[in-house]
């Protein structure tokens, strides 16, 4: 790698590209043709590993099988598509690693596709992103079926079995810009963490509501007992509306806390600017008393 790489080997390719009109990126870019060339030269040492000897090796003789030809394919990487000639044995047993038989796409395009999604873009931005930056023409329908991989685990995420007790509970809200029927809104999306009985924390839930309300609440207290839970000791919040009472309904034997930092947070809005650090030590001394 050290001397594929070294600076005299850069300079020589990038001084070629120059002299005959070659663009470093882009579909006919250098960078390209070097993916051609690192991608044909690793499917050649995949099918040598897969016969057993080097092309013209005489200890293939008589084995059964032997090189049988390439077969040219496109492959849509983050650089742009790449033409490449793959090898195939008689026999059709050769399954090659780096570019899977029937693959398409390789270099973690489907990462890029579902980052693209994550932030808000619809699949026609994400077909016209693809084809106008990387050259890449990828179809709605191969979007869609890459995207639902998404929806499908954040469907088992949402729905996962949980522990019987967390001793803490904190719920908090975040607010986030959603897309919504076109139009970009800020919501508020709702987190509940808890804190296991060795310490540990799990998000355990998301969950965007327009506005707090006992409902609201009960409703999502009741999805973590249908997934399991059945006692929280401690739910710490920042005065959400209906939480308590939704609390109270649904785990009875739970005690209700403002979390510190709110209680700080809150405390601070009636302080003068100068005094807040002293009032600040003085209320440490009330929040950490036995």
């Amino acid at each position: 790698m050290a001397e594929a790489f070294a600076p005299d080997a850069i300079d020589a390719l990038l001084k070629d590209a120059k002299a005959t009109g070659t663009p470093v990126d882009g579909v006919d870019g250098l960078l390209n043709r070097m993916t051609k060339a690192v991608l044909e030269r690793a499917l050649q040492v995949e099918m040598t590993d897969h016969l057993g000897y080097e092309v013209g090796d005489p200890a293939g003789h008589g084995t059964g099988n032997s090189r049988n030809g390439m077969s040219t394919k496109t492959v849509s990487t983050r650089n742009g598509p790449v033409d490449i000639e793959v090898p195939r044995d008689r026999n059709g047993s050769f399954e090659p690693t780096i570019v899977p038989k029937r693959a398409r796409r390789i270099g973690n395009l489907d990462d890029t596709i579902l980052s693209l999604y994550s932030r808000g873009m619809t699949t026609r931005d994400i077909e016209a992103h693809l084809g106008e930056v990387y050259g890449v023409q990828a179809s709605r329908e191969l979007i869609s079926n890459v995207t639902e991989v998404v929806v499908d685990e954040i469907k088992a995420w949402q729905s996962r079995p949980l522990d019987e007790v967390y001793p803490i509970l904190y719920v908090d809200g975040l607010r986030i810009r959603v897309k919504d029927n076109g139009v970009v809104t800020t919501k508020v999306a709702y987190l509940a963490v808890g804190v296991d009985v060795d310490g540990r924390k799990h998000a355990l839930g998301c969950w965007i509501q327009d506005a707090e309300g006992a409902k609201f609440w009960q409703k999502v207290l009741a999805d973590l007992r249908n997934r399991g839970v059945r006692d929280l000791l401690i739910v710490c919040c920042d005065g959400l509306t209906g939480l308590p009472e939704a609390v109270v309904a649904v785990f009875p034997e739970t005690v209700v806390q403002t979390c510190v930092v709110h209680v700080i947070r809150n405390a601070m809005r009636f302080v003068s600017y100068n005094d807040r650090k002293a009032v600040v030590r003085a209320m440490k001394e009330i929040y950490t008393a036995p």
